[in-house]
């Protein structure tokens, strides 16, 4: 056969494969999440997410020594508590696990590490839902005086980004409004931009003891079948002020993610979330995929969709093993 153009060429060896590759896995954009509990010397693995711990603050400091040294940068926190109450006081004040997370971080690690929060009162409201209720209902401007109260006291706590994941109207302005009123200029908002309402997120909520005990979330969270009301929410989000915009979930939201990409003038990020996790760890388990292919094969595709930053569970494992292409 006579053919000038012979695609295979490029995919002739690992390194000619490598110098063309398009895109490539860095840890450097990558963030791993931790879930901080109440009490002391607690170390509970977490049902459906392998190698997922709630911690108390102790056990955090001496998990985070660890990945330190195994080159983990960026963190997100996320709080885990029995304290809830209609109000979702625990939020803000200095009883909230990650409130105390973070002091001790700063005071052990100092700038070593790149510290974020989320922001939302489903882990300290007694419905388990992301805004305070009134009457069965949830109250959104109410709500986004509490998260604004929750963000600022993560900013004081030593926190370099907050990231509101409540889906309430407006959160965004008002969050960047206090924190701009006390000085915190330079706190960094993350913003969960497009939050689908989704059934992979199964795995967090009990590692958060986060579900909602009545009804769903979808009142708030937004509607799988919708596209362009994702731009809408990233409008709004820019305009409001925040640094950064996310996409959640990932994988089955490949689309979002490109059509922020596309439409953003910040970056974007997206979360690889609870149930993707799980869903990898089972099929590595059953024999059925090679763990660091498929892991490296599902970040690649969200990458290849746009996102400039990723929270992943699979961090600590991509370390350890060594699954990165460049």
């Amino acid at each position: 056969m006579s053919m000038r153009q012979r695609p295979r060429r490029l995919r002739k060896n690992p390194a000619i494969r490598n110098l063309v590759a398009e895109t490539h896995i860095s840890t450097q954009g990558l963030i791993q999440p931790y879930f901080v509990t109440d009490g002391t010397k607690i170390h509970d693995e977490i049902t459906g997410l392998d190698g997922i711990y709630r911690e108390s603050v102790d056990s955090l400091l001496t998990t985070l020594n660890q990945d330190i040294k195994s080159g983990i940068k960026n963190i997100m926190l996320f709080g885990v508590t029995e304290n809830k109450d209609p109000l979702a006081a625990t939020a803000y004040n200095n009883t909230n696990p990650v409130i105390r997370a973070i002091k001790e971080i700063r005071n052990k690690f100092g700038s070593e590490l790149f510290v974020s929060a989320d922001v939302c009162l489903c882990a300290y409201t007694d419905t388990g839902h992301c805004g305070v209720a009134f009457n069965g209902e949830i109250d959104n401007d109410k709500s986004v005086a509490v998260l604004s109260e929750m963000a600022l006291a993560l900013a004081q706590a030593g926190c370099d980004c907050v990231a509101p994941s409540d889906m309430m109207d407006g959160r965004v302005g008002a969050i960047r409004e206090k924190l701009e009123a006390n000085s915190f200029t330079n706190t960094i908002i993350m913003a969960y931009s497009a939050k689908y309402a989704s059934s992979y997120y199964g795995p967090f909520r009990e590692a958060a003891k986060s579900a909602p005990g009545k009804g769903d979330r979808t009142g708030y969270q937004m509607d799988f079948r919708n596209r362009k009301e994702a731009l809408r929410e990233l409008k709004l989000d820019e305009q409001e002020g925040a640094d950064i915009v996310m996409v959640k979930p990932a994988l089955a939201y490949l689309d979002i993610i490109a059509d922020f990409a596309a439409n953003a003038n910040l970056p974007v990020a997206a979360y690889n979330v609870s149930g993707e996790y799980a869903a990898v760890k089972l099929l590595a388990k059953a024999g059925l995929a090679d763990e660091g292919k498929l892991v490296l094969e599902n970040l690649t595709a969200i990458k290849r969709a746009g996102a400039l930053v990723i929270l992943t569970y699979h961090l600590r494992d991509i370390l350890k093993q060594g699954w990165t292409n460049g």
